[in-house]
């Protein structure tokens, strides 16, 4: 394969993506951290990773199943977690007025711009000195310089057209949009009183979204292009914020989640087999994974966090790191990688190996960026995003 190229992403890529303020760890709260929520938080990141590596091996691996074509199902995950993550962490804050709608943004945005930024720049580095080097790197679908600043300033799901660089950020971009709603979102979900009401009302969001998508863009809500980002995050958004004052509000029963979660994971495996392509209607294979999905998060949302485990949340806490540096990483290894096969022959059982070393590479680099860089940055950074200078 061509050295450094990493899978082309299209429009069902990482979406990857990765992602989102369920990728940025929210303010503690008793029993809600190391539960389930984090432990499928962070296998979702991880199959955003697979899905992204999945070109690189000796074949695509989606050809031992359906499953690892499927990175755009964590975006789902990522997108609805997001905002029941910020319902559940601050909404009693924006509707008592601890927290203005501006100050609220501020904070958010200030989370996952900088680090973005700074795995942005080091891209950019990147590909210069592999240019100086005369490899190919920089692809004109790929590394497009005139792309690079709707990116760097996080609006290119905005409308903008931004197909290359670290492209999972498109979820980012498009959460930027999402934060800036939330109160309102929060302070109009307070208002309905029968909790039954709220999954329906989400539902109805994403059915909206839906119509508009396939009449404006002549596409399934889950196949637009990244540059409508927005247009798909929101219906998913929305419908997080409606779980989460559903839970806070003691619905449903401790039993009803635990079913609740069990059938949703059914249904989503059970769906993981299906060519999606070869149903008569893309809607067929996504409400019903999208059903699962917020009966997955409904349902894990809701249980109390008996029994946490440290692993589980300290790989939770990896999760944003992992989603925005892996495509960077991958660029690196891959393309020593590649290049090494090309040059020197290499059996196919080598190959493999190779590439399952890739993940623990991966994380690796995700957990000395978020140890090193991206907290060490957070911690200056608080003062000032609390307003507290």
């Amino acid at each position: 394969m061509n050295a450094s190229a990493l899978p082309p992403l299209s429009p069902r890529a990482g979406e990857a993506t990765p992602v989102a303020a369920a990728l940025v760890d929210p303010p503690r709260r008793a029993a809600t951290r190391g539960g389930a929520l984090d432990l499928l938080r962070l296998l979702a990141s991880l199959l955003i990773v697979v899905y992204h590596f999945g070109a690189e091996g000796p074949m695509r691996i989606e050809r031992f199943g359906q499953v690892f074509s499927r990175g755009f199902l964590a975006t789902d995950f990522f997108l609805m977690l997001s905002g029941y993550v910020l319902g559940r962490a601050y909404g009693a804050s924006t509707l008592t007025g601890r927290i203005s709608h501006g100050r609220f943004w501020v904070r958010r945005v200030g989370r996952v711009w900088p680090g973005h930024l700074i795995v942005l720049a080091m891209m950019a580095v990147l590909v210069l000195v592999l240019n100086a080097l005369g490899t190919d790197a920089h692809k004109p679908s790929r590394f497009a310089w005139d792309q690079l600043p709707v990116q760097a300033l996080l609006v290119h799901a905005w409308g903008f057209n931004s197909d290359g660089w670290n492209l999972p950020s498109w979820s980012l971009s498009a959460l930027i949009v999402c934060y800036a709603v939330f109160p309102w979102l929060w302070r109009a979900v307070d208002k309905v009183r029968r909790p039954w009401v709220l999954p329906l009302i989400g539902a109805l969001a994403f059915a909206v979204c839906e119509v508009v998508a396939r009449t404006v863009f002549d596409h399934a809500l889950s196949d637009l292009q990244f540059r409508f980002g927005v247009v798909r995050a929101l219906p998913l958004f929305i419908l997080g914020v409606c779980l989460a004052r559903a839970v806070e509000m003691d619905w449903p029963s401790e039993k009803a989640a635990r079913a609740l979660l069990v059938a949703g994971c059914v249904v989503l495996l059970a769906m993981q087999p299906l060519d999606r392509y070869a149903l008569p209607d893309e809607l067929i294979f996504d409400l019903p994974c999208l059903a699962a999905i917020a009966a997955i998060v409904l349902g894990a949302g809701r249980l109390p966090v008996r029994h946490p485990r440290a692993w589980i949340e300290e790989g939770a806490k990896l999760s944003f790191a992992l989603f925005i540096t892996h495509i960077f990483v991958g660029v690196i290894y891959w393309s020593a990688v590649h290049k090494l096969i090309e040059t020197v022959p290499i059996g196919i059982g080598w190959q493999w190996l190779m590439w399952l070393a890739s993940f623990p590479i991966a994380i690796g680099a995700a957990y000395l960026f978020h140890t090193y860089v991206d907290q060490p940055l957070q911690d200056r950074l608080a003062p000032w995003l609390r307003g507290k200078r």
